[in-house]
Order: C-alpha cells, then structure tokens, then sequence
C-alpha cells in the first residue's frame, strides 16, 4: 500500500511559541519526519492542497455541493457562500465564519429563503449545512478570492473593495441587517449573519487522480471523490481501522488540527496532535515495510506546502535521529 496522508497545519504557524510547540513528544511523527525525503512548495490553502492532489485548481464550491449528494452541483456556475460576522476591530473589519458562533438550520434556512426572494434577478442561494451555503449565479463571474479558511478570524478590510462582487456584496450586507433572524440575533447578544463570504466560484471540474480510495475531509472531499468516481468515507479512527477495501493507494484526509489554528487553540492542537501520533503516525512508522510500503504526508502550512516521502526501507537508517517538531517550525520559518 501507498499511503497518502493529507494533514493540514501539522506545523504550528508561531514557531516562537514555546508553549504550544514545547515539551510536545510526537514519537511517531518526529520518526517518520526524520527519515522522509521533503520537498517544500509555495503556500496554499487547505481546499487547495486538496483539490490539487486531483488536479484541480479550481471550481470547488460545485465540488463541495456534489460532496454534499446535491446532482445540482453537475450544472451551471456554484461558488461557496457561507455565512460569515464581520465586526470592527481597532478600526479593522475581522471575519468570524459560523464556526466561531452558533447558528442553526432554521435560521440559516430562513436567511437564505429571503436572500432568494431579494435576489432572484442575481441567482439561487442553497444551504447544504447551517455553516455551509451555495449560490448558483445566473451569470457567471470571475470571483478569484480564498477560500473560508485562509481568512476566518483575520482582517478582511483591504480585500473586500476589490472583489468582483463587492457591490452587490453590499446590497447584500444591507439586506441581511433587517431581517428577523438577525434582528433576534442581535437582541440575544448573538453575532450577526451580515455578510457572506464567496469563493470557489466555477462549473463542476473534471478531477483526475491515482487514488483508489478517499477518507475523511468533508463535503470537498466526497465530491472530489464523487466526481473522480471513487468510494468516499469518514476518516477512520485510527490506521488499524482502515478497511482491506481501501485498495493500494488511498489518499485519509486528518484535519484536526486545522480548526484548532483557526481559533488560535493551541492548548486543543496539542491535545489533537497527540492523538494523531498515538492513532496514526506511530502505527505507521511500525506499518512500513509491511502493510505499508510507502508512505506520502502532505502538509499545507504557513511556511509552505510540504510533501513527505518515506518508503519502507528508511526504517533501517538508524542514524537518522528523530527531531522535535518546534526544531522543524523554526528550520521552516528560517
């Protein structure tokens, strides 16, 4: 077996951060680190790290509404529309997305409702999840902006102007502010749904891939695999969980991590790590050579994409001396 383990945010972004990335034993990982051959690429995001180990390099708002089992996702021009807060912060506008507050499908499903009766002339919005909206655009338009991850909790201000779609983007803004739902929001102490954030814009991409198999990472990732034609489910607990029926090439998806970035939860990525070390990596380090004969880690971060190579024949290079992981955070950050 191949195995491909896409794990975004492996490395903490503050390498100076002494309390997240010290005294952190990471056994299996160091392991595997120490004897893989890495090669460092410019950095992405998470989606499209993912899409692109189909060779996809966009259109991923269609792919993740396919991952979500919506066939409408096969025609016309989708892009992601997820609900998001902008709040003033030291006189910057901050992104919070839905996953930085409660927001449930009723009033998501309400939200949505009006924004379709308002902007009918503009296209059809869809929920697929409380946090997660679509909207499909009677026109098409070129809305090149990151997706919902690279900005959540980060000031937003100096790219909203210059969007494609920024001016209705405020009609839009405008609107949202007298609704009930928000209304009741508001008055409960809640964040606003006040703005939406747009990306992934295209028609539904034909991936190409070698994987035989694909695990975990969400409604993206089932439509990566869905429209490959491939089998798709949740990421399993554990290697020892991974189904015989995987084939020899199957690409696990762990982003556990990744929120914990997000939110700036060191102390949760810690204590996720850990628990990918125990289930994952020191499984896979004692699986080379023999249910695993290669072993490929794919690691989107702020320093970089980094790709990890180690074959089952690394594991005789007893000379190579495992690291801790804030040793590896500065060597990156240099």
């Amino acid at each position: 077996m191949h195995l491909t383990l896409l794990v975004p945010e492996l490395v903490w972004p503050e390498p100076a951060d002494a309390f997240t990335l010290g005294k952190l034993p990471l056994p299996g990982l160091e392991w595997l680190l120490a004897r893989a051959v890495a090669e460092r690429a410019p950095a992405r995001p998470y989606e499209a790290a993912l899409a692109g180990t189909f060779g996809v390099a966009g259109a991923l708002g269609a792919l993740r509404l396919l991952g979500e089992g919506e066939e409408a996702a096969r025609s016309g021009h989708w892009l992601c529309a997820d609900p998001v807060h902008l709040r003033f912060h030291h006189e910057r506008i901050i992104l919070a997305d839905a996953g930085a507050f409660d927001l449930d499908r009723a009033e998501a499903d309400a939200l949505a409702a009006a924004l379709n009766a308002e902007f009918a002339d503009v296209g059809t919005f869809h929920v697929g999840d409380a946090r997660r909206w679509y909207l499909r655009l009677h026109d098409a338009v070129d809305h090149p902006v990151p997706p919902l991850s690279a900005v959540a909790g980060r000031r937003v201000d100096g790219a909203l102007s210059a969007l494609p779609l920024a001016r209705w983007l405020n009609e839009v803004q405008m609107f949202l502010h007298g609704q009930p739902a928000n209304v009741e929001r508001a008055a409960a102490g809640q964040p606003a749904v006040n703005s939406l954030w747009l990306w992934g814009g295209g028609t539904l991409p034909a991936p190409a891939s070698t994987f035989t198999s694909v695990f975990g990472g969400g409604p993206l990732a089932a439509g990566l695999a869905r429209a490959s034609g491939m089998a798709h489910a949740a990421a399993p607990d554990s290697l020892a969980e991974l189904p015989a029926t995987a084939g020899e090439r199957p690409l696990v998806v762990l982003d556990a991590l990744l929120p914990r970035v997000i939110y700036e939860d060191g102390d949760g990525w810690r204590t996720a790590h850990n628990r990918l070390d125990e289930t994952w990596f020191v499984p896979l380090k004692n699986a080379l050579g023999r249910r695993v004969d290669r072993a490929s880690l794919i690691a989107p971060t702020i320093y970089g994409e980094i790709h990890y190579t180690v074959g089952s024949g690394e594991r005789w290079k007893f000379w190579k001396r495992a690291r801790p992981l804030a040793d590896t955070a500065k060597e990156l950050a240099a």
